[in-house]
């Protein structure tokens, strides 16, 4: 596959092409396709693609088939081997195949197109096609092949009848030794079930016995002269088959020439019919090709497009104008427009309908294409470096005969410079004589062609109050990148599209300044929140006395001591005091709502020996005296 197949992407149409042909060779050839360079040769792919169009138009479908594996029959047969009844079968399947397609062609005949006369190559074998199916039938050698194939198979069925007619005759006349009243065949020995007590009373041979041991299988001794005719008559029908068999295989040899032929012309039907249908497909024309260097297009189509949407494109070029510079917005179609030029102009030159309603075409010694990001890791180029390469290699293989497409013209590298390399390019294009069709936002470059003489400036047009593309093309004006409007049109304000129009232009546009607002209108956002530690004694409000309850338990307490620094506090609740975290505990009645502002708290939560204590030593030295604090009051 070419970098320009897969640029313009050819490659897919040839997948849908192939999926048109049946035999492989056609998809084969179909893959190897590539523009003709003889004028005569592409003259004859045209017209065979404009005929097999007709002929399915007028006669539908044709009745093709896929001959594969005839020709190593063929080669078989040519070795002095013997073909298989089976394989003899798929010879005379593909004589009745040329047969049907020979009819096919005979009915296009009456319209006068010439691809129809192909069926003069064609040859159905008419005497080895009805000898193959008189001899075999269903995959075997049938019992009229010959005379003497009948007469031995008849003659086996009357043995086979006497030989069961004596056994049963012996069963019949022994019904008390008999374990079964069927007779059987072992390994081709006709055979009586015998109980095992009554072996010496048959005579006979014993073939075989059941698995319990209790009946034997004993070919009657007067049934074995039968079983020797038998295998005589075997022999005799095997020997008859196999010369019937060698007969046909040599009428096979001697006709391969022609049979070799048919394969040959049946497949290059299907090649000219695979035409036929990708054109009836995407509704092509046939292209003229024109000896001046030109190229135009009257509303074409990609062809991998939904005819539905695509927007058909009007093009032409050539004459003293081999050269246009398309501008125009992103996604305006600038891409799409320079690779429908280019598949339809190949499409052409490989023989195929082009999708347009009208085209006329000029030859190319070859197509050199520059599409698309060619970044490679691997060779550690950039995507500049890629292109440029692309570039300089496409210079090198042009001419005055050649059709050259290039995208985003000196695109990826500072502005200034891509300009340049840009103009470079064009002219090395130019001197060339070659036909070509390039993409750019450079406005340098759009004024280079404006003032070039053989250059032309085109541009995908633009809807700037709704924003959309239009996917049209118009050639002769240069087209804007419509930047400003789309910004504009967002909400940019005065100020910065001003800016924006002197840093690009040098001067501002007053269409683009009505209707603006000069100022940014900022919109609420979103604001960060600061954390500020928490500080325990503002936070803590909890007094000795206050009546809380304890979650999650729920359980109701009296705060003992006031929340420490680490916010821990003490509860007293019946019968143990604890400590806890002030955020556990929520505040059900205040202190100062249950007790006197100068009220003892010590009757709460102090024992009687401790408050008895407290008032002796109030009021006098108790010597020895000490009070004791509950471990959980620590």
């Amino acid at each position: 596959m070419t970098n320009t197949e897969r640029s313009i992407e050819f490659y897919k149409i040839k997948e849908i092409w192939q999926e048109n042909a049946l035999t492989e060779s056609a998809k084969q050839r179909i893959a190897k396709a590539e523009p003709y360079l003889s004028e005569r040769e592409l003259m004859a792919a045209l017209r065979e693609t404009t005929e097999s169009r007709q002929l399915l138009e007028k006669c539908g479908n044709p009745p093709l088939v896929s001959l594969t594996g005839v020709e190593e029959l063929l080669l078989i047969a040519s070795k002095g081997e013997c073909l298989t009844a089976e394989q003899l079968e798929m010879i005379k399947d593909a004589l009745v195949a040329v047969r049907r397609m020979m009819d096919y062609l005979e009915r296009g005949k009456g319209y006068d197109i010439s691809l129809a006369y192909y069926m003069e190559n064609l040859n159905p074998l008419e005497g080895l096609k009805q000898d193959i199916h008189e001899a075999i039938w269903g995959g075997e050698v049938s019992d009229r092949a010959s005379a003497l194939l009948q007469e031995i198979r008849r003659e086996i069925q009357r043995t086979e009848d006497r030989m069961r007619e004596k056994a049963e005759q012996i069963m019949r006349g022994n019904k008390d030794c008999m374990s079964d009243s069927f007779s059987t065949f072992r390994n081709g020995h006709i055979c009586i079930p015998v109980k095992k007590d009554c072996k010496f009373k048959i005579s006979g041979t014993v073939m075989d016995k059941s698995a319990t041991g209790n009946t034997l299988f004993i070919e009657p001794a007067a049934a074995a002269k039968y079983f020797e005719e038998l295998q005589q008559l075997h022999m005799d029908e095997e020997n008859e088959v196999r010369r019937i068999l060698y007969t046909l295989t040599v009428a096979v040899d001697e006709a391969s020439e022609v049979l070799v032929q048919n394969i040959r012309t049946i497949e290059k039907l299907d090649f000219a019919f695979s035409k036929g249908k990708l054109s009836m497909d995407y509704e092509g024309v046939l292209p003229v090709i024109t000896q001046e260097r030109m190229v135009r297009l009257v509303e074409a189509r990609h062809p991998l497009l939904d005819r539905n949407i695509c927007v058909p494109l009007q093009f032409h070029m050539g004459g003293t104008h081999r050269g246009i510079v398309i501008t125009g917005p992103n996604t305006g179609g600038k891409t799409v427009a320079i690779k429908t030029v280019a598949l339809c102009c190949m499409m052409g030159q490989c023989g195929l309908h082009v999708p347009c309603k009208e085209a006329e075409i000029c030859m190319c010694s070859n197509f050199l294409c520059d599409i698309g990001d060619g970044q490679n890791l691997s060779e550690n180029l950039s995507t500049f470096s890629a292109h440029i390469t692309n570039v300089l290699e496409i210079l090198r293989q042009v001419n005055q005969e050649s059709l050259v497409i290039m995208d985003e013209l000196g695109s990826g590298t500072d502005p200034q410079e891509g300009m340049g390399i840009a103009v470079a390019i064009l002219e090395e294009l130019k001197k060339s004589g070659a036909l070509f069709l390039v993409t750019t936002h450079y406005p340098e470059v759009k004024n280079y062609a404006e003032q070039t003489a053989g250059l032309l400036n085109a541009r995908m047009t633009f809807d700037a109050e709704n924003l959309q593309p239009l996917y049209q093309m118009v050639i002769g004006e240069a087209g804007e990148s419509c930047a400003l409007y789309i910004a504009k049109r967002l909400g940019m304000p005065g100020g910065m599209l001003r800016r924006a129009m002197l840093a690009a232009y040098g001067k501002e546009q007053e269409e683009l300044l009505t209707d603006v607002r000069e100022t940014m209108q900022k919109s609420s956002t979103a604001r960060i929140r600061k954390h500020t530690p928490l500080k325990a004694k503002k936070e803590i409000s909890f007094k000795r006395g206050d009546s809380v309850m304890i979650y999650p338990d729920k359980k109701i307490g009296i705060v003992s001591q006031e929340a420490n620094a680490k916010g821990v506090l003490q509860v007293q609740l019946q019968g143990k005091k604890i400590w806890i975290n002030y955020k556990r505990v929520k505040l059900q009645v205040a202190a100062t709502e249950l007790y006197p502002e100068d009220y003892d708290f010590s009757i709460i939560f102090d024992t009687a020996e401790n408050r008895k204590l407290r008032h002796d030593m109030g009021r006098k030295h108790v010597e020895g005296a000490e009070i004791l604090i509950a471990k959980e009051d620590i």
